[in-house]
C-alpha cells in the first residue's frame, strides 16, 4: 500500500442502519442510506450526519440483509479417522507496541504517529475501558468496532481497526489545511462533531487531545533544511 504523505476516514463512532458500503480499499462500512450527487456519494451514518466521498471510491452498496453464499461442500467425503485432539498450547501474548507498529505499516501511517495515538488513548492497555464505553488500546466504541468488523476485546483486531479508522479519516479530510487536526478530532469526538463545527470542536477534552498529539508528532519530524543564501 502506498504510504500517505505526512498524514493524509471514513467512519463514525456509532453506526446502525440498512446498508453496507464496500470501499475500493476492501473495507465494508455499515450505513443508514446513501445518495449520489454527481461525481460524489454521501454515506449517511445515523445521528452523526454523513460522509461525502468520490463515487469512484465506493465499489458497491449492499443491502443489510445481504448474506454471501456458503462455500460449496464436496459431494462425498471419506469419514475422518478418530484421532486424539492435540493439546492446545497457551497463546503467546503479543506486545501491543508491536501490534501498533505492524498496523501502521499495514495502513500506510507513520508508526510514530500511531504510537502517539495509542499512548494517548489507553497507554497501550487492552484492559482500558473509558467512562463512555470505549474499549482497549485504540479505545474503540462497540458500534465503531462492529462497523469495522472487529472484536475490540482482541488486541490485534482492536489496533488494526483503529489504524484503519485513522487512515480513512485522514483520507476524508485530505485537502483541508488542518487535515491532521480534523482527523484526530473526528477520532476523538466523532465526524459529526467535526462537520457541525467545520473543524476541531470547542470541547476542552478534544482540543487538548489534538494539541498533545500534533505537538508530540512535530517533535518526531526531522528539522527543515536551512535556507541557502
Amino acid at each position: 500500500m502506498k504510504r500517505l504523505a505526512l498524514l493524509t476516514g471514513i467512519l463514525c463512532s456509532r453506526v446502525w442502519g440498512g446498508e453496507f458500503a464496500v470501499l475500493e480499499s476492501g473495507f465494508r462500512m455499515k450505513i443508514d442510506r446513501h445518495e449520489r450527487a454527481g461525481s460524489m456519494i454521501r454515506l449517511y451514518t445515523s445521528a452523526d450526519g454523513y460522509i461525502e466521498l468520490p463515487a469512484s471510491s465506493v465499489v458497491t452498496i449492499d443491502p443489510e440483509d445481504y448474506v454471501p453464499l456458503p462455500p460449496s461442500k464436496p459431494e462425498s467425503a471419506a469419514a475422518a479417522p478418530l484421532i486424539q485432539e492435540p493439546v492446545q498450547q497457551p497463546r503467546k501474548q503479543i506486545d501491543p507496541k508491536e501490534l501498533v507498529e505492524q498496523a501502521a505499516v499495514n495502513n500506510g501511517l507513520p508508526p510514530s504517529f500511531l504510537h502517539l495515538v495509542a499512548r494517548q488513548e489507553s497507554g497501550y492497555r487492552q484492559d482500558a475501558v473509558s467512562s463512555k464505553g470505549a474499549i482497549g488500546i485504540m479505545q474503540l466504541m462497540p458500534g465503531t468496532a462492529a462497523a469495522l468488523d472487529a472484536d475490540p476485546h482482541d488486541p490485534a483486531q482492536n489496533v488494526e481497526a483503529g489504524a484503519r479508522l485513522l487512515r480513512d479519516l485522514l483520507v476524508q479530510y485530505q485537502g483541508y489545511p488542518d487535515q491532521v487536526r480534523r482527523a484526530l478530532a473526528a477520532y476523538n469526538a466523532g465526524p459529526g462533531a467535526v462537520q457541525r463545527f467545520n473543524g476541531v470542536p470547542p470541547y476542552a477534552e478534544t482540543q487538548n487531545y489534538v494539541n498533545r498529539i500534533v505537538e508530540a508528532y512535530r517533535k518526531t519530524l526531522p528539522p527543515a533544511p536551512a535556507a541557502r543564501n
